[in-house]
């Protein structure tokens, strides 16, 4: 028997909360998990760069103006504990680098499932939901591609990450190399920490996700004049914001209507 459509409404004592219709006998399975937009504010969490931080928390605040829905943006705890929670339910919306993405959705407990995907206003994206992994090298380096950096000491930021490992790690296997074409190879923990190293010296060169690269020259502007991009790999699908899988459809179509 097909469940009949659950109802919303606002709720008179939350009048920026959506609430949800009693259920049918039969919609007791999906009931159960109804009871975080009849009480509980929406978190939702980012798993990306520090320096989008202010982004995210924005659009928390925009999914509440837009639709009635109380959220929380959780940022009091690293990103790693925020994937932590989208896995385990604690969050129901989240923003994810895309391999990540991957390997949960293609494995036994696929807990979340993606909505809708930023599209970035500069001109190289075109109006697409895409982005690219930029190699950076220090301005006053010598190196002018990402074939000169053989021997070089590299920087990435984490393993889990497309833009910062993986699609080095293909552009290498491309090559018939690995990562032993570099002389070094740092993990630096953050693609904001790989700028940094590069910056004061430390490594030679690093692939920086394109909007983090942009975004943190938009907000130090004498980085345009101390680094320099040599290669871009991609573009590649946009990290997607993602809903927990069993949150209701109805919301889900809310949260991407907004």
């Amino acid at each position: 028997m097909a469940p009949t459509r659950h109802r919303v409404r606002r709720a008179s004592a939350h009048p920026w909360r959506l609430t949800v219709a009693p259920l049918t006998a039969e919609e007791g399975e999906i009931g159960a998990t109804l009871f975080r937009m009849n009480g509980e504010p929406l978190r939702v969490v980012s798993c990306q760069a520090p320096n989008g931080e202010f982004v995210y928390r924005e659009m928390a605040a925009f999914i509440e103006r837009e639709t009635g829905i109380a959220t929380r943006y959780v940022d009091d705890v690293p990103w790693q504990r925020r994937y932590e929670m989208l896995a385990s339910g604690e969050a129901q919306v989240g923003v994810v680098c895309g391999l990540p993405y991957v390997r949960q959705a293609d494995g036994p407990e696929a807990a979340y499932r993606p909505i809708v995907a930023p599209v970035m206003a500069a001109e190289r994206y075109e109006g697409r939901p895409v982005y690219c992994s930029d190699v950076v090298v220090r301005a006053s380096s010598a190196f002018r591609s990402f074939d000169d950096l053989r021997g070089a000491r590299w920087a990435y930021n984490e393993p889990g990450s497309h833009s910062g490992f993986g699609i080095v790690g293909y552009e290498l296997a491309r090559r018939g190399l690995d990562y032993g074409y570099f002389g070094a190879v740092t993990e630096s923990g953050a693609h904001q920490r790989s700028i940094e190293l590069l910056l004061a010296g430390d490594v030679d060169a690093s692939a920086i996700d394109s909007t983090v690269l942009d975004l943190e020259v938009a907000l130090r502007p004498e980085l345009a004049g101390e680094l320099r991009t040599v290669e871009s790999f991609g573009p590649s699908p946009m990290p997607p914001i993602v809903a927990a899988l069993d949150l209701p459809e109805e919301t889900v179509e809310t949260l991407r209507a907004a």
